[in-house]
This record gives C-alpha cells, sequence and structure tokens, in this order.
C-alpha cells in the first residue's frame, strides 16, 4: 500500500467532493458532516458515471444517470440498479494535505 497526495483538506467540503485519478483509479474523496473524509471508487458499478458528479445528500452520493445510492462513510450501495458496494481506500490527513493509499 502506498500513499499518494491528492489536494489541500480544505479543498474538501460536504457538497463538493474531489475526483483524483491515480495510476488508473479514479477516486472521489468525499466530506462527512462530522468532519471525516471518505476516500471511495469514483465509477458507478451500474453505468460508469462519475459519483463525485453526482448528488451529495445525508451522508450519501447519488449516481447521476440512475439514481443508486451510495454511504459516503462505508461505499455500501441503495437504490435501484447498482449490485455493488463501491471499494473505500484509506484515507489521512498530515500537514493539511489529503492522501489516500492504494
Amino acid at each position: 500500500m502506498v500513499w499518494h497526495p491528492v489536494c489541500a483538506a480544505a479543498r474538501v467540503t460536504e457538497s463538493d467532493p474531489v475526483a483524483v485519478k491515480i495510476g488508473n483509479k479514479r477516486i472521489a474523496v468525499y466530506r462527512l458532516p462530522d468532519g471525516e473524509l471518505s476516500a471511495l471508487d469514483d465509477v458507478c458499478p451500474h453505468e460508469f458515471a462519475l459519483l463525485s458528479k453526482g448528488f451529495v445528500e445525508d451522508g450519501e452520493i447519488e449516481c447521476p444517470l440512475h439514481q443508486a445510492r451510495f454511504e459516503i462513510r462505508s461505499g455500501k450501495c441503495h437504490g435501484p440498479l447498482a449490485d455493488r458496494d463501491l471499494h473505500k481506500f484509506p484515507v489521512k490527513v498530515e500537514g493539511g494535505d489529503v492522501y489516500v493509499a492504494i
């Protein structure tokens, strides 16, 4: 597992996740209402939409194409069509910067 710098922690807000590409993985970093950061797959397992372009509400991200919902804290899938949870990546903040482990 290698830690990769992603962005300044202040850049990640509850309503605006940060999308990054590390190698061949698309990852979105979210901030929960309690301030915790979560890094998840950014690609919906159903239609391959970028979830970072979706709708954040009540600790969930909703796919912009078909309304599948995923818990930001865990990646657990809810709702129609998507049948797989999202992979959750380890995330940490050091010196004001966000790092994600792959």
